[in-house]
């Protein structure tokens, strides 16, 4: 007897769902208190004014006003410097 079934069968297949990752409220528009504004995977935006970042990197707004994207230089502990890009609401 046949241990596996000769056709139709794979063990391949499995796929995972998309994680939606992203910007979800662009530079100028209305964001109220608690609304997710980026999703992402470490952090390729940084929290601005009025911004929080959660436990899986997503920022999202403490406060109701409007979404502005900035850059900033981010200075390191070993004194290298990096610009960033910041999200801030207003």
């Amino acid at each position: 007897m046949a241990k596996t079934k000769a056709a139709g069968s794979t063990t391949l297949g499995r796929d995972s769902l998309p994680k939606y990752l992203g910007v979800k409220l662009y530079d100028g528009q209305k964001a109220k208190a608690g609304m997710v504004i980026i999703r992402q995977r470490g952090t390729k935006f940084f929290p601005g004014k009025n911004v929080k970042r959660g436990a899986d990197d997503t920022l999202y707004a403490l406060k109701e006003g409007v979404v502005k994207f900035s850059t900033k230089r981010k200075k390191s502990f070993n004194n290298s410097q990096r610009i960033v890009k910041m999200v801030s609401v207003a």
